[in-house]
């Protein structure tokens, strides 16, 4: 793909002013994507994006403001949105220590990490079909599972915020092939990945480290946003560049079931 054709693909990343975010929205635009940087600090959005219009050269960056934890915002976002979208990378997440809600009444992290994902999808799911061919990459993690149906907020059970984290980045797992299912006669692909293991201020909120870089973490999920390589790949699971049989993703039933669940908070 050429540097003149990159520049006319317009590419959203979610919590763009986080470690891997950043640095994935960074990669984006040193190809020469229209990059734009979603998240809800104005002032972080800000020094991002002339941080990266410095590291690349690339002065076809801009930033949008959402809070990706309401429903309400990100469909106001979707509705003012100009221009096309073609590489959606959902990335916003958190990982509070305290069961929090948000104004709308949904525990905090549920709404961000998986409801944030599913409403970004399906507001901006007529813009994406319209800019296709696109891609929306999902980041999760490998270190995912734990999800309970029956409590999904964390109301009966007592609220622990790695094992909210889990269950978000399965549910992130899970609903990747039913939206890809959607896309299908589209011209639009889904994908998940794990990202590296970066210290960030997530990681750290989960008490741990991290052993690789911003830059090497963000690697496969640019890949997957931009690589000729899986052009036509979609519903999978990757790590390190590498397709990995996802068990959470692989049973249809319970994935539509999820899907079904958050299509009631919309």
């Amino acid at each position: 793909m050429s540097a003149s054709t990159r520049s006319k693909i317009t590419a959203a990343v979610t919590g763009a002013t986080g470690a891997i975010g950043f640095a994935i929205a960074a990669q984006l635009a040193e190809q020469g994507f229209h990059v734009v940087l979603i998240s809800r600090n104005s002032e972080k959005c800000s020094q991002s994006v002339e941080k990266i219009k410095i590291l690349t050269g690339n002065e076809n960056v801009r930033f949008e403001l959402a809070d990706l934890s309401k429903q309400m915002s990100i469909q106001a976002l979707a509705a003012s949105w100009t221009g096309p979208l073609h590489i959606l990378v959902n990335n916003a997440a958190i990982s509070p220590p305290a069961r929090l809600e948000t104004t709308e009444g949904i525990e905090l992290q549920f709404a961000t990490n998986v409801l944030g994902y599913f409403w970004m999808t399906k507001f901006f799911s007529p813009l994406l079909i319209d800019s296709s061919p696109g891609r929306v990459v999902n980041i999760a993690s490998y270190w995912a599972g734990g999800l309970d149906f029956k409590d999904l907020e964390f109301k009966n059970r007592i609220y622990h915020n790695h094992e909210s984290y889990r269950q978000s980045k399965q549910a992130n797992r899970m609903l990747t092939p039913i939206f890809a299912r959607s896309f299908e006669s589209a011209g639009v692909t889904v994908n998940s990945c794990h990202p590296g293991d970066v210290n960030s201020t997530l990681s750290n909120s989960l008490g741990f480290g991290g052993s690789q870089s911003p830059a090497e973490g963000a690697e496969t999920p640019t890949w997957l946003a931009s690589s000729e390589t899986v052009r036509d790949v979609t519903g999978k699971y990757f790590e390190r560049k590498k397709e990995i049989n996802c068990p959470f993703s692989s049973d249809l039933l319970k994935a539509r079931q999820l899907y079904e669940i958050c299509q009631t908070y919309t």
